[in-house]
């Protein structure tokens, strides 16, 4: 989706002639799926002024890292309880796939290329952490979550989301997942995502 990999950026106004030629898709097509979007919050609507991306605000950004810290260390947990080794299997599968995109980015050092699979597979990855957990309405809130904060952080200035060091710290997290070290994965997903949190 263009609006969490970067392509549409905070604030930016969407305009429906633009994004019909884009897309290939009605007038009406067009405004249905933005209102849908708009209901999730990755599109604000108002009155008058139309639809816009929601603009870079670094208190909703404090508070969509604590609420996806918040869902990722309570689903990955109820995942470590109930999954059982066919969810390690498709959790190292899926951790397997994205350090081995993040190896060729840190070769390459260009994020661009691959941007589009580097955010599915980070996505895949951190699904699949809450993938046993058997609360369909927490995996459905954190995806919500999910994609409002990349919508915050995958942008040029940000560097797309990618840093170096999530190599090391998917590690973590994986390890003491399958170890089903409950504590040491609770950590690992605040250290992973602790440089998002305001110090306030």
């Amino acid at each position: 989706m263009q609006l969490t990999t970067g392509a549409i950026a905070p604030g930016q106004k969407l305009m429906p002639n633009s994004l019909r030629a884009r897309f290939g898709c009605s007038a009406n097509t067009l405004r249905e799926v933005l209102l849908r979007l708009s209901s999730v919050g990755l599109v604000m609507f108002e009155e008058q002024r139309g639809f816009r991306s929601p603009p870079a605000n670094p208190q909703r950004t404090h508070d969509l890292t604590k609420f996806r810290i918040l869902l990722e260390q309570e689903g990955a947990t109820q995942s470590i309880r109930a999954g059982g080794i066919a969810w390690q299997a498709q959790l190292s599968a899926a951790h397997h796939k994205l350090g081995h995109i993040e190896s060729e980015i840190a070769r390459s050092g260009n994020i661009e290329p691959l941007l589009p699979l580097w955010s599915a597979a980070e996505w895949e990855f951190h699904d699949t952490l809450s993938a046993a957990c058997e609360s369909p309405l927490l995996r459905e809130t954190f995806r919500a979550i999910f994609d409002q904060f990349r919508q915050q952080h995958v942008t040029r200035e940000r560097k797309f989301g990618y840093f170096p060091d999530n190599v090391t710290e998917h590690q973590k997290i994986v390890e003491a997942a399958l170890a089903r070290d409950e504590t040491a994965m609770r950590q690992a997903i605040h250290d992973h995502l602790k440089r998002n949190l305001n110090s306030g």
